[in-house]
């Protein structure tokens, strides 16, 4: 399982030209999701995701959780984050999970993510969604399990 972490100012997701979901300062949260994921491996990342200190305290340091600014989330999920360009010009999925698999996962990590911040919004899984974001920082991290 991946997940891309944006810290935002503000994102939102369009689906056939309406928004669907939208945030303001918090995180965008890309999430690529494999064959061999699971529940644990989800609430391992969850909980590093929650209290994953990049926002700044008062001396200008990294120090804030996402709680501890109130801040908001904006689950996205992307097949795309195991595209396997190592042969060839065009990628492959295999390493992506099965469809239905994968959002019984999405699922779940919207409504774990749900019982620790207030503010959980979620793209619509397989949907062709425009992704609008104001980056903060920049600062992107990328978690792996």
């Amino acid at each position: 399982m991946k997940f891309v972490i944006q810290r935002v100012k503000s994102a939102s997701v369009e689906v056939d030209k309406k928004i669907v979901s939208e945030i303001k300062n918090g995180f965008l949260v890309l999430i690529g999701i494999t064959h061999n994921d699971t529940k644990e491996v989800a609430d391992y990342l969850i909980n590093k995701l929650v209290n994953l200190r990049i926002f700044k305290d008062e001396n200008d340091k990294l120090n804030l959780s996402l709680n501890q600014i109130n801040g908001e989330l904006l689950l996205v999920s992307q097949f795309t984050l195991y595209g396997d360009c190592s042969r060839g010009n065009r990628p492959s999925f295999t390493e992506a999970a099965e469809p239905k698999y994968a959002n019984e996962l999405y699922e779940y990590i919207i409504d774990e993510c749900k019982k620790k911040v207030p503010i959980v919004k979620s793209g619509i899984f397989g949907a062709d969604m425009k992704v609008s974001l104001l980056n903060d920082g920049p600062v992107t991290i990328i978690m792996e399990k």
